[in-house]
């Protein structure tokens, strides 16, 4: 609108103020409609029919002001990049053909133009929005991998507890509007706690792997199974009714009392109960009146053996930031290749006579081959700790070069200014602000200076391109800025155990690897066990142990220093990261937690020292967690002086 009131001498001035004023005004329209129709199951085809509304009256535009020589023609190919950011690929196909369709209606109708002109605009936006659609399908499917990351229980390869509990309530809600049956089962093992006082944590994590692979094994394909806590484990069967849950809950707890004997509960929609409150209560009843009437466990005084097989847990899609950098610099290479393959291919084909033919193609195929080379060592390159700086560098070079191809070619009007500009809403949409700013900064300043010293070129069609390429620049920017809110919160999620607020496995191990792989002195490790937790489930119902769980674990953050680390690896057991604690050190914050959580509940306490007692987590955890049980058995035993964590640690 601003371009067409600013050049009123043009022709068909009046008729373009009404066909923009329409587009801004569907504009607002939709806008205005934005929240109502985000609820509409129309959704997706209104909005598809207003982006071609908007199309075609791009289009009009452009064929108004006099063909693909305006600067109003490039609005076709900024939707098509725009359309790239923003819609999933079966939509994308589609609107981008419409969108190449319509700017080449507008080629062949309109005026005249320079040989090369739209084949350079159209194939190198082109490439820019194959190459947009391709970052954001990977995003997308970085944000799939992450969720589910976030989803799984670690150790067990199950659904956490976060995970099921979004299962559960998206079938619950299936199931009511299908009106299908649903069953609940939830399953709690009996003595497991023994199996952990008597043979180790890594016994316990043994056997609650193999419970979560049979849970899994002896379900349906469409059913879902999780551990949401300690030795608590959930399942969901869909389309599932009372008799068909009793014969599942036969099976399951025939398949567990090879190994482990446990208690199971379940209860079904609609028979027992209108909403999953209803089934959570009844089901856990049930598991506790399972627990009281039926002949659990091994008869012996002996509790139950770990799994006598090998663990196979289910490894869970990893997201790396290497991976992340190791797509940015190949999608960084990508792009060179497209734009300068683009100028490469107008120079041979349409700038024959040209007095730079010669410089312009050397200078274009030594900037393809320098992305090429890019492309090839993006494994090479994400493992530099310099990558920033080689990375600025490169395309310092590239856009440089770049600018000068284009004052040899004929300044800002040529068909070749496109391909300093078309990369711009890639660039934003891919790249942190921190560095895409002042790249974008550099890129806008040198198609400006180009447009201001170099060959002559109308003041209107600069600033219209220059502006147009900006404005989505800013969109994909917003775009990219959004993904990687979302990226980091999942990532968080991944990390964090949903109950406490603390690491959880896969979050701990990770942190403490990045201990030992930094500088570090005097790193100790604790283990903690509360004593009697699992009576306090069974006395006073799941929920009172949530909460005691999760006071545990903000009295453990607010008993160490901010650089040490809490994790809570499952149920009731808990881990410390001290960071700069030697072995005494690590004797008195044992002490201390241990008096401040004797509040509300007794614990165990395990400690072991980088160096003193092994070199890796692993040696760290065996010493600790054989230190923790020869305290507890001391104590239950009650037979001597509790000993202190001197002898245990010399013993």
């Amino acid at each position: 609108m601003i371009y067409i009131l600013g050049t009123p001498d043009g022709s068909n001035r009046r008729l373009m103020v009404a066909v923009a004023a329409g587009m801004v005004g569907l504009g607002l329209l939709t806008l205005a409609t934005a929240p109502a129709m985000a609820r509409s199951r129309l959704r997706v085809p209104i909005q598809l029919a207003s982006a071609i509304v908007t199309l075609l009256g791009a289009s009009a535009l452009a064929l108004l002001d006099g063909g693909v020589t305006s600067p109003l023609a490039a609005l076709e190919l900024y939707s098509l990049v725009f359309f790239a950011a923003v819609l999933p690929t079966r939509h994308f196909v589609p609107m981008g053909l419409l969108c190449v369709a319509a700017y080449a209606a507008v080629a062949l109708a309109g005026g005249a133009a320079p040989a090369g002109l739209a084949w350079a605009f159209a194939l190198t936006y082109g490439g820019v929005a194959y190459l947009t659609m391709r970052h954001t399908m990977v995003l997308a499917s970085l944000r799939r991998r992450l969720a589910e990351v976030s989803r799984i229980d670690a150790l067990t390869g199950c659904l956490n507890r976060g995970g099921f509990d979004e299962r559960l309530a998206a079938e619950f809600a299936a199931a009511e509007r299908r009106g299908e049956p649903l069953t609940l089962i939830l399953a709690d093992l009996d003595r497991f706690k023994e199996v952990n006082d008597r043979h180790g944590h890594r016994a316990g994590d043994e056997l609650l792997a193999w419970t979560g692979r049979t849970l899994a094994h002896g379900v349906r394909g469409q059913d879902a199974v999780g551990r949401i806590g300690g030795d608590e484990f959930a399942a969901v069967l869909v389309g599932a009714d009372a008799d068909d849950a009793r014969a599942v809950v036969d099976r399951l707890r025939a398949d567990l009392d090879e190994v482990s004997p446990a208690s199971l509960g379940y209860a079904c929609y609609p028979a027992d109960g209108a909403d999953l409150a209803a089934l959570r209560q009844l089901a856990d009843e049930r598991v506790y009146a399972d627990k009281l009437t039926r002949q659990t466990g091994p008869t012996s005084h002996d509790p139950a053996a770990p799994a006598p097989v090998p663990v196979v847990r289910r490894a869970a899609p990893a997201v790396s930031g290497r991976e992340r950098r190791r797509r940015s610099i190949a999608d960084g290479g990508r792009l060179g290749m497209s734009v300068s393959g683009v100028g490469l291919g107008y120079v041979l084909i349409f700038a024959e006579g040209h007095p730079h033919r010669l410089w312009m193609g050397t200078v274009l195929a030594a900037i393809w081959l320098l992305a090429a080379a890019v492309i090839a060592g993006a494994d090479r390159l994400s493992r530099l700790s310099g990558l920033r700086l080689v990375m600025a560098g490169y395309g310092l070079s590239q856009f440089v070069l770049s600018a000068g191809v284009i004052a040899l070619c004929g300044g800002a009007a040529s068909p070749l200014a496109v391909g300093l500009l078309a990369p711009m809403p890639l660039i934003a949409l891919s790249t942190p602000p921190r560095v895409g700013v002042p790249l974008l900064g550099l890129i806008g300043g040198l198609y400006l200076a180009i447009g201001v010293f170099g060959a002559p070129a109308n003041p209107w069609y600069v600033a219209v391109h220059l502006g147009g390429t900006i404005a989505l620049a800013v969109v994909c920017g917003s775009l990219g800025a959004e993904a990687g809110r979302q990226r980091r919160r999942l990532t968080e999620l991944s990390r964090l155990d949903a109950l406490t607020g603390i690491l959880n496995r896969r979050g701990f191990e990770e942190r403490f690897a990045a201990q030992l792989a930094g500088p570090h002195s005097g790193v100790s490790l604790l283990i903690l066990d509360l004593d009697g937790f699992k009576e306090v489930n069974d006395r006073y119902g799941h929920a009172a142990g949530d909460q005691l769980l999760a006071w545990v674990a903000a009295t453990l953050r607010a008993g160490v220093q901010p650089a040490d680390v809490v994790g809570r690896l499952g149920g009731d057991e808990f881990v410390v990261l001290l960071a700069a604690a030697d072995a005494p050190a690590a004797a008195a914050t044992a002490d201390r937690l241990r008096a401040a959580l004797a509040e509300r509940t007794p614990a165990s306490i395990g400690t072991a020292t980088l160096g003193a007692h092994g070199g890796d987590f692993d040696a760290l955890y065996a010493h600790a967690d054989a230190e923790l049980y020869a305290r507890k058995r001391r104590r239950h035993a009650d037979t001597a002086p509790e000993p202190s964590q001197d002898e245990l640690s010399s013993a």
